[in-house]
């Protein structure tokens, strides 16, 4: 009885795991899709460069939420519409603001956003630079200096 009851608790983990792995494989539906492979590819290719703002972390072409969806269908609109990708881009920033984009423009009102990585990575060093010296120069008695082999030379008695 166990056993069996094993094999199904096994079968549904794997299935849920199946669901997991291919979520977004689901995103999509037939009906948001256009029937020239050129303007699908075309699509995808001006997708991959929208963040879901619900995700986050997704292209529009890989998230389930409804915004995302929406999102699609306005990328093809557009697309029917005639305008380039450039021009798409521009269509939906300008409505959502650079956060959509993947990879924002470096522009003056995005350079905190362009140099936060380098900054936390400076301050980074500092710290364990400063956090280093500190820790040395503690370990050694007051008024001597440390020789290699960790004697205090200098002091009284020498």
């Amino acid at each position: 009885m166990s056993s069996c009851f094993s094999r199904w608790l096994l079968l549904l983990q794997a299935f849920i795991l199946g669901l997991l792995l291919t979520g977004g494989a689901f995103a999509l539906d037939a009906s948001e899709m256009f029937d020239d492979p050129a303007k699908e590819a075309r699509a995808r290719e001006v997708g991959r460069s929208l963040r879901c703002m619900v995700c986050q972390n997704q292209s529009i072409f890989d998230s389930n939420a409804s915004l995302a969806k929406d999102l699609r269908v306005v990328v093809r609109r557009r697309i029917d519409a005639g305008d380039t990708d450039d021009e798409i881009l521009e269509f939906v920033a300008a409505r959502y603001g650079d956060f959509v984009l993947l990879e924002p423009p470096v522009a003056a009102r995005t350079y905190v956003l362009w140099a936060a990585p380098m900054i936390f990575l400076l301050i980074g060093i500092g710290l364990f630079f400063a956090y280093h010296r500190g820790r040395t120069s503690s370990h050694l008695p007051s008024g001597g200096k440390s020789g290699g082999d960790g004697h205090v030379l200098g002091g009284e008695g020498s």
